[in-house]
């Protein structure tokens, strides 16, 4: 066994398996096209509607070193020689193909031939019942008996990648490190034992199975192969070091580290694992935020940021107080950017945005942690309401919390944070995808299996002539629809253009001799199955009818024109705001066009006078919108945008306009620049941190927009009496002396209000050394009420102060409760609040010092306010 770097063995791999009549593939994006799936979490993620059938292979044999992303264990990043965030993941891939002998047999070759690790190290283990799998590994490899070893279904047995899917039994390999000091029974150690001696490296997964979501197995039309062999761990064995973090994919960061942080790895257990964690996350970070991945509060963006934060936090355990996550990706871009040379051209993006969250975050960190030892110290446990506090106000999410005080083992009330941030936490869990990933139910199965796909010739035109070949009704096969009645209609081909890639779908009507139908939607639940969803308006439609397919041409021209400036405003983006705007999302319809991009701060007013600009002069140009059909192959190397959502075959559509902007695109266009009239962006807005969205509008609603918008401005100079030049000016004044009337206005109402006397119904009472005041009024906005409460605090001096605000149209009541701070360990804010909510038939808390609350039982605030001596006990 030689020493061999992580490159090596990832060009060896592949070579071999090329050598084996196998095509190398690229590493897809970490954002996979499955809504099962956060991110791509190993390497078969992107071959998944294959397995499934779904969709044909474009070739049997596939070979890959696929980026990966996995934070299920974060927890233990750090803490243990072999866990990460990112790592990648090496696999050959058989579609219906070779299976289990070829792919035990050539795993045994590479290992054993290329890589020379010596056989009498080497163990396997199989699923259970797996025969086939242990003959071959004793008769055709000649593994001894005794290093086979058979497993359970939790050792070996892979899949599916989400709740449901392909799956199967699996064989994994071992490497022997000698390593017994932990083993209770070396004499009879095996991988079936978990004192660590033995290595697993390659799992080869068997996949010939698909799980539904009640569990149940079916096998699958073809037998196919996937494979993982993760090259950190591969690299740790090869280098004889017993931590990947030892290896030299890993070195150049971990020295990056220490000389930005003054700490040496090695010293100190401590301080290896916030090392290790910071690289580990260094990595990850680098990767997610290159395709598209930006800090949020939500599904992805939400990984990214506990991700960034976790390892600041370690920065400042090892005694950062300032930025230094940023100063890392270099590194990162060092070790990997020539096999990943799209993170060499978003390093600068990447620095910026972990630097913006870096300074976001430190701002907030110190004071954070301060105020969370401060609630430990006073009552040794963490509430719901305390943890909310830390996340709201300090940034500081649940896990990171767990992990400060992971060693003082303190209650922490999850169910309690959990209820208060249900919408916040609901969101990020929908983001998971917990998503059915065959939506397609057996209906459309059976009509693809009986009539085959659809061929679209919408492109060309907009009229066909077809029979029908297949009608749904209810989700039954069905002869007939008559007037009133709603199904689905299939034919062999289609005008129609279904909704995908952002585009809706087409609209129009179905002429047959006997009945006519309204096209209510159209889209794909199958393979290249297109069905037409229609309301029959008069007759009937049978199956096997001859019909008339009409696409409505209005609709359909709009949408082309919508479609073409989408592309026009995505390569603008691109040139004014920069290389790192992806796209993030789309919808294109004939009413307007809605694109989000990944950027990240808001368009300033002359950006966006840019951007229109840009456009228009495209769209005045004229140029000619070509269209032309090539092989993914060729279009590899051309300087083209394709979309991660998008799936792509052997043969892809390449959309070009001039050399302003080419994209892969299915969809809808022009025929060249000038059809699509005038191009008006109407709104600019934030969609989540990092992307921003832009709706805008062409041809004659533009028109219809300008209009609109001079007819505005010829009401308002009638309205101001002032010529156009002059509107500016006079609001500014007007709006000036209306804020300085409001302000006077708030003034003498707040006066009043805190003035004595000032409320029919008030009550002052002492308890103890506390003065307690009690007082209400009616219709009175919040921001009065809250700085009322804190003119009457200033009299009281020391004390609590109670003040009701009565909305008797609305039939609700909203308080605030203020407690100086000398009162504040005796009588919290909060828990008074919710308290007196409850008597009110309503809910709410806050902080120590102040909270809000509110009930719909405003007829017992009078009786609130007599018995308040209850409220403090």
């Amino acid at each position: 066994m030689r020493y061999m770097t992580g490159h090596e063995i990832r060009e060896s791999f592949l070579k071999f398996f090329e050598s084996k009549k196998h095509t190398i593939l690229p590493s897809a994006s970490l954002i996979p096209n499955d809504p099962q799936l956060m991110f791509t979490v190993a390497g078969m993620v992107p071959f998944k509607p294959i397995f499934w059938g779904k969709i044909e292979p474009t070739y049997p044999r596939v070979a890959t070193c696929q980026k990966c992303v996995r934070t299920v264990d974060i927890d233990n990043v750090g803490r243990t020689p072999r866990h990460h965030t990112f790592f990648e993941m090496l696999g050959n891939f058989s579609f219906g193909d070779y299976f289990k002998k070829e792919a035990i047999e050539w795993a045994w070759e590479y290992i054993t031939e290329v890589l020379k690790i010596p056989e009498d190290k080497l163990w396997v283990s199989v699923y259970h019942d797996d025969d086939e799998a242990y003959e071959i590994w004793r008769n055709n490899v000649g593994i001894s008996e005794k290093r086979i070893v058979r497993l359970g279904k939790d050792d070996n047995w892979w899949g599916p990648a989400g709740p449901t899917g392909p799956c199967g039994p699996s064989s994994e390999i071992f490497v022997d490190t000698g390593r017994t000091k932990d083993c209770p029974d070396v004499e009879n150690c095996s991988p079936a034992c978990d004192c660590g001696r033995f290595l697993e490296f390659w799992n080869l997964v068997f996949t010939e199975y698909n799980m539904d979501g009640d569990g149940n197995l079916t096998r699958l039309k073809k037998k196919n192969i996937d494979t993982g062999l993760g090259l950190e761990r591969m690299a740790a064995i090869m280098q004889g070091v017993s931590s990947n973090f030892e290896t030299d994919m890993f070195k150049p960061i971990v020295e990056r580290i220490e000389g930005l942080l003054n700490v040496k790895y090695g010293v100190s257990d401590k301080s290896d694992v916030s090392i290790r964690v910071i690289a580990d996350h260094s990595r990850a970070i680098t990767f997610l935020i290159t395709d598209g991945v930006l800090p949020s509060n939500e599904g992805r963006g939400y990984v990214l940021r506990r991700i960034m934060r976790r390892a600041i936090r370690h920065g400042s355990l090892l005694g950062s107080s300032k930025p230094f996550l940023y100063k890392i990706p270099e590194v990162v871009v060092v070790t990997l950017g020539d096999v990943y040379p799209e993170i060499k051209e978003k390093l600068s993006l990447v620095e910026e945005i972990t630097l913006k969250e870096e300074e976001r975050f430190l701002t907030t960190f110190e004071s954070g942690t301060k105020r969370l030892w401060q609630i430990v110290e006073k009552k040794n446990r963490l509430d719901g309401e305390d943890l909310f506090l830390l996340h709201d106000t300090y940034g500081f999410h649940l896990e990171l919390v767990e992990e400060i005080v992971a060693e003082k083992n303190l209650p922490l009330d999850k169910e309690g944070f959990k209820a208060l941030m249900e919408q916040q936490r609901e969101r990020a869990r929908k983001a998971a995808g917990n998503v059915e990933y065959e939506k397609d139910s057996s209906r459309y199965r059976k009509a693809y299996e009986i009539i085959g796909g659809t061929k679209f010739v919408g492109y060309e035109k907009l009229t066909v002539k077809t029979k029908i070949a297949h009608i749904l009704k209810d989700e039954k096969i069905t002869e007939e629809l008559s007037k009133g009645e709603k199904g689905e209609l299939i034919f062999d081909i289609t005008p129609f253009y279904p909704e995908k890639g952002g585009q809706v779908a087409d609209r129009g009507i179905i002429k047959t001799a006997e009945g006519f139908a309204e096209v209510e939607h159209v889209f794909i639940p199958f393979q290249d199955l297109i069905v037409h969803r229609v309301l029959v308006k008069s007759g009937k439609i049978k199956s096997g009818d001859l019909a008339t397919l009409i696409v409505d041409k209005e609709n359909r021209r709009s949408t082309a024109r919508n479609h073409t400036a989408t592309h026009l405003l995505h390569a603008a983006l691109r040139k004014i705001l920069g290389e790192h705007v992806k796209q993030a999302g789309s919808l294109v319809e004939a009413e307007r066009l809605r694109f989000d991009f990944s950027h990240y701060t808001a368009l300033d007013k002359e950006e966006i006078q840019k951007i229109e600009e840009l456009v228009n002069r495209k769209i005045l140009e004229a140029i000619p919108v070509d269209v032309a059909e090539k092989s993914f192959e060729e279009v590899k190397n051309e300087d083209v945008v394709a979309l991660f959502q998008e799936k792509y075959g052997d043969r892809v559509r390449v959309v070009s306009i001039g050399d302003f902007s080419k994209e892969l695109c299915g969809g809808t266009h022009v025929k060249n620049t000038g059809e699509i009239g005038l191009f008006k962006i109407v709104s600019e807005s934030s969609v989540s941190a990092g992307v921003r969205r832009i709706e805008a509008i062409t041809g004659l609603k533009s028109l219809e927009k300008m209009t609109e918008l001079m007819n505005l401005v010829e009401e308002l100079r009638a309205v101001l009496e002032v010529p156009q030049e002059a509107f500016v000016e006079k609001i500014i004044n007007l709006n000036g002396k209306l804020k300085d009337q409001a302000k006077e206005l708030k003034r003498l109402k707040e006066k009043l209000l805190s003035g004595e006397g000032a409320s029919s119904l008030e009550r002052k009472l002492t308890l103890d050394d506390a003065q307690v005041l009690a007082r209400v009024v009616e219709n009175t906005s919040m921001d009065v009420v809250r700085n009322t409460a804190d003119v009457l605090m200033q009299k009281l001096g020391k004390g609590v102060v109670i003040l009701f605000n009565r909305m008797p149209e609305s039939g609700k009541v909203v308080f605030v409760v203020k407690v100086s701070k000398e009162l504040q360990q005796k009588y919290r804010a909060g828990d008074l609040a919710r308290k007196i909510a409850t008597e009110l038939g309503g809910g709410g808390g806050g902080r120590p010092d102040f909270a809000q609350a509110g009930g719909k039982k405003i007829e017992r605030v009078e009786w609130v306010i007599k018995n308040l001596e209850k409220f403090f006990v």
